[in-house]
Parts: C-alpha cells; structure tokens; sequence
C-alpha cells in the first residue's frame, strides 16, 4: 500500500529521488564489478552493499581468498584497490520507494564509458544481478553503437558464455559476466552462488585458498 503524504491527505507520497554512490576504483583495475542501485540500508550509511544480509563482500572475499567481510569499510575498499578491482552501480541517481529494484523508477544512467576510459587495463566486466546485467549491458551496446569502446593494452579478452553474451567490439575487449545477486531478496543457496561467482577468475588465475 503506498503512504500517504500528510501534507496532500488522500494522496500518495511520491516516490523519493535518490543519488547513488561515487565508484571505487583504482587506474589499473581488472575487475569492474557493477549492481543497480544501493538500497536504502547502503544510502543510509553511503557505503556498498551496507545491508547486513547482504553477501556480497562474503562471496568477493571467497572468490579472491581474503576475508573482506571481517574488514572495516574504508579497509574493504583498499582491500578492492590493491587487488585491482573496481566497483560502481549501473545507475547514478533514480526514483525509488523501499530498496527492490523492482520499484525502481526514471532511473538515470550512470557514465560508464567515462569510467572505462579510466581503466585501460580492465579485463572483466561483471554484474551483480539480473537487473544490473539488464541495464548495463544495453548501455555497454549502445557504447559499441556509438563507436566509444576503445581497444586497450590488454589486448583482446574472450567473452563468458551466458545467456546474455555480449557481441562485437565488447565481446572482443573484456569477459563480460552477469552473476547471481548478492542481495538477501535472491534466495540461492550460498554455496551456488559462489561457485557461480568463481567465473570472475579466469582460467589463467590461480584458485583461492579454500581454508
């Protein structure tokens, strides 16, 4: 039921518009690692994947054998720096009432043809869900279409084989992959989607520690 606006009695409270968060990134990243948008817990704190049931520094910790959950905020991010992976939401600003991106609305594009220009030796592209996958990947093609993805020095990168696989120049330049969500809404077990964020590591990377 939607609330009502105390000001306007009988009238539905418009949903709130709401400013993301700045991307963390270091210039020589390899991994960019992009969600929708912060919930409401993550706004309220301006940190990523603030919600304590959310698992994704748990699962990035795994995958990369650090115990990134077990870190202070600023200490995480350092963490993510130094191991040359780069994080930002696929939307800068948007309507939304609750945190599903279900509710989501007039949501406005974050720039990430400016951030890939920044990242000259990215390698991996990887979104956290299924609406980030959705939305990035067709601003990703429209960068294609507008001619604004550029080769850079790694050299041309094979794409991962999903049902979302990108084509052309973006296939050409980095492994692109769209995980299971990290969010507590997305209800796989643990275990599955873990391995399914073990794809992050390409064949030539070294396992994690498993102890």
């Amino acid at each position: 039921m939607s609330k009502v606006d105390p000001a306007t009695p009988g009238l539905p409270v418009p949903p709130l518009r709401w400013q993301g968060l700045a991307p963390v990134y270091a210039p020589d990243a390899r991994w960019l690692l992009l969600g929708s948008f912060p919930g409401l817990a993550s706004l309220k704190i301006q940190q990523y994947y603030g919600h304590p049931r959310n698992q994704f520094w748990r699962l990035l910790g795994d995958v990369k054998g650090i115990a990134l959950a077990g870190l202070p905020y600023e200490e995480r991010l350092a963490a993510l720096r130094h191991h040359r992976i780069a994080l930002w939401d696929v939307i800068t600003e948007t309507e939304r009432q609750g945190s599903l991106d279900s509710a989501i609305r007039r949501p406005a594009a974050s720039d990430l043809g400016r951030l890939l220009q920044a990242l000259p030796a990215l390698e991996v592209i990887a979104f956290n869900g299924g609406t980030a996958g959705r939305l990035g990947l067709r601003q990703l093609q429209q960068l294609q279409q507008q001619g604004s993805l550029q080769a850079h020095q790694q050299g041309p990168q094979q794409a991962h084989q999903d049902q979302q696989q990108p084509v052309g120049l973006l296939a050409k330049l980095y492994r692109v992959l769209v995980l299971p969500s990290s969010s507590p809404a997305h209800t796989m077990p643990y275990d599955q989607k873990l391995q399914a964020w073990r794809a992050l590591a390409g064949p030539g990377e070294p396992p994690a520690s498993q102890g």
